[in-house]
């Protein structure tokens, strides 16, 4: 097959990477309208060839690394691909890109989400093992056509993926807690540090505690403030969930019930049991 990939950052470049590792692509073209981001691409061996955007709509298989504004705007502009031409998304919110898929080509269009990433961003930060040994999410999938979603199966598990089957409401729900929750308490951390009177003491005394909690609020801003804004009543209920928690740890450290916060924190470590 051929493969056009729509937007060559960290995402759309680490999947060029892997898919020359399989036998099912014969050829990897990509597309981005940040034209240094092209340059990089080819320079890297992410993608064999750049093309224009109406010479991605032949490809077997498109896939969109980008933003999920972007993603929607652009499905708008694919409404006259053929009917064998397979759409996957890669974007972190799943219900509106749903909602927002022309009718014409809703059964070409699979709706995933890859739960990789690093905190880096652009063609440089690709690496070919992402998505190996990860999950990916496939949505509202029985509104895609057999062979579509067949070809998606095929070739995320050739890529080594873990495949779930999700209810696009239910994905963007569980999305606000285990990802995108976290990015928002980075980005908080990180300001709230920042907005001392002295940050660079604070910062000299940082250790792994800190450089951890505080490592994704390096990610692009304007990819995750579009997540933000996706997928927003979500993140917004996650947060008041987490201010709850918040709030509860300060009480008993006002109250100086050391052995409720001790209980409290008991709880919390029996998250990495179960992953």
């Amino acid at each position: 097959m051929t493969v056009g990939i729509v937007g060559l950052g960290l995402m759309g470049g680490s999947l060029g990477l892997a898919l020359q590792q399989t036998k099912l692509v014969t050829k990897i073209i990509g597309f981005d309208r940040n034209l240094s981001h092209c340059e990089e691409a080819l320079k890297l061996g992410l993608v064999h060839e750049i093309v224009s955007f109406d010479e991605i709509k032949t490809c077997d298989m498109i896939f969109l690394a980008i933003p999920v504004v972007g993603i929607i705007h652009v499905l708008q502009e694919l409404k006259d691909v053929s009917e064998k031409t397979t759409i996957i998304d890669l974007g972190s919110t799943k219900e509106e890109i749903i909602k927002a898929t022309p009718a014409q080509i809703r059964k070409n269009f699979i709706a995933a989400h890859p739960m990789t990433g690093t905190e880096k961003f652009g063609p440089s930060a690709a690496i070919p093992n992402l998505y190996h040994d990860k999950i990916v999410v496939l949505c509202d999938t029985d509104n895609s056509g057999d062979l579509h979603k067949n070809r998606a199966i095929q070739i995320f598990s050739h890529i080594g993926m873990k495949i779930v089957f999700m209810d696009p409401a239910a994905h963007d729900d569980h999305a606000s807690f285990i990802s995108h929750l976290p990015h928002a308490i980075s980005y908080a951390l990180a300001n709230t540090v920042m907005g001392q009177e002295d940050p660079k003491s604070i910062l000299s005394l940082a250790a792994g505690g800190f450089r951890d909690m505080s490592r994704v609020a390096k990610s692009s801003p304007q990819m995750w403030s579009d997540i933000f804004k996706q997928n927003r009543e979500n993140l917004l209920h996650s947060i008041e969930i987490f201010e709850r928690e918040l709030t509860k740890s300060k009480k008993m450290i006002e109250d100086e019930d050391w052995q409720g916060l001790e209980d409290w924190m008991s709880k919390a470590t029996t998250l990495h049991k179960i992953l």
